[in-house]
């Protein structure tokens, strides 16, 4: 667990690569994955994979742990609060746009 608060910037930056948006949606499907779990088949190389974990962990959406020679990582479900705040933060905002297009939509296709 991170003893600081990490940054709403630190968090969309993790997420904002594809590839690494990915590795971080197969950590969160499951219990506890490996590095060599996530290469399987991702057509990505096992040290681009590492690479991601890194960006992911210090981005606080990822934990690790350690066993013998494995490294087993599980996702961090609070990582993602700063994102969550930020969204609701917005969602009166959205919620009245979407409000007035939807209006405008029915004036111009009744």
């Amino acid at each position: 667990m991170n003893a600081e608060p990490i940054d709403i910037s630190a968090v969309m930056r993790a997420l904002a690569d594809p590839t690494r948006r990915a590795v971080f949606e197969r950590v969160a499907g499951g219990k506890e994955i490996t590095v060599a779990e996530l290469t399987k088949g991702s057509g990505v190389t096992q040290g681009a994979i590492s690479q991601h974990l890194k960006s992911l962990k210090q981005a606080g959406l990822v934990i690790e742990r350690p066993e013998g020679r494995n490294v087993y990582y599980r996702a961090q479900p609070e990582g993602l609060t700063p994102l969550a705040d930020w969204m609701n933060h917005y969602s009166a905002f959205w919620r009245d746009n979407f409000d007035r297009l939807r209006a405008v939509l029915r004036e111009i296709d009744p």
